[in-house]
């Protein structure tokens, strides 16, 4: 997958775009019905599936003042995503209060024609673009007659898949359901940082302990308790638990210990992917972790099969 940081970047370099727009948080089974869609068509004609998303979050930009933006993945986190989809193209738009004043006119015809080379348009139903909103499938479609581009719709429930959304995924994380968002996700939830070890744990447990560096605010993390969870470090899948803390400002922080392997961790970039929630808030007493229940719940990660 190509990965461009703006249209201008893109300009001339993907044949026959077969293009979709969206945030795509999650890249969930609904999104990759999408992705499928984009390469069946480019396929047919010969070109390119291409995604383009934005950065920041629309919304982080247009109202900084709302502090509960979440989001079930971090940047770097669905690129890597999304490079596992097959997808030809990725065009990062860097998100602004100026450009979002873009019209839909010129949102298409500018920059996806133009600019990305657009030989067909994907949208869903419900999809709106372009300034305050205004562009939707139908204003699309009257504009692919006059301009000579083809535009196709996605039903609502086939971009759900009848029953997932990336609402839905992050309901389910935020109340710990883990298996039920990874169910609707198509894959693991995962969480990417560089592991720092962990002092405040290492002084009161006695396996080692690593915090994982989180760089987006806006990252989702499941409530506290304790996780059966994996841990991806260069090609290698380490089997793991982590715990979930949250201090008094509702700030949580997401703590891994490796069950078998004695890897350093410390400073090395690192994917952990979540299975399972095995222990809830029972694990802390006032805030300290109990050892008993935490015994416990290591043994539930053990017998997992994972």
């Amino acid at each position: 997958m190509k990965v461009f940081n703006s249209t201008q970047e893109a300009t001339g370099k993907i044949n026959k775009a077969v293009v979709t727009t969206g945030s795509f948080d999650g890249v969930h089974i609904g999104h990759k019905s999408i992705i499928d869609r984009l390469k069946q068509l480019a396929d047919e004609i010969g070109g390119e599936s291409t995604l383009v998303t934005f950065f920041p979050h629309p919304r982080k930009v247009l109202y900084p003042e709302q502090k509960d933006l979440k989001l079930i993945n971090s940047q770097e986190e669905k690129i890597e995503l999304l490079s596992k989809t097959g997808l030809h193209n990725l065009v990062i738009i860097p998100f602004s209060v100026e450009f979002s004043k873009t019209t839909s006119h010129d949102f298409i015809t500018r920059i996806l024609i133009e600019q990305l080379n657009a030989k067909t348009i994907i949208v869903g139903q419900n999809h709106h673009f372009g300034h305050n909103r205004s562009g939707d499938f139908s204003y699309l479609d009257d504009l692919s007659r006059k301009l000579g581009f083809k535009v196709e719709d996605i039903p609502l429930k086939d971009i759900e898949n009848e029953t997932v959304s990336s609402t839905k995924i992050r309901k389910a994380l935020a109340e710990g359901n883990i298996m039920r968002a990874n169910a609707y996700l198509d894959h693991q939830y995962i969480i990417t940082g560089i592991m720092q070890k962990a002092s405040a744990l290492n002084g009161s447990l006695q396996d080692t302990w690593y915090t994982v560096g989180i760089s987006e605010e806006e990252k989702l993390i499941p409530p506290p308790g304790v996780y059966a969870t994996g841990v991806r470090l260069n090609n290698h899948n380490l089997k793991s638990m982590s715990i979930i803390t949250e201090d008094e400002t509702g700030l949580r922080s997401v703590h891994n210990t490796l069950i078998y392997d004695k890897k350093d961790l410390s400073d090395q970039k690192a994917t952990v992917y979540f299975y399972k929630k095995v222990r809830g808030k029972e694990v802390f007493f006032d805030q300290v972790i109990d050892k008993e229940e935490l015994a416990d719940a290591k043994e539930d990660v053990e017998e997992l099969l994972y």
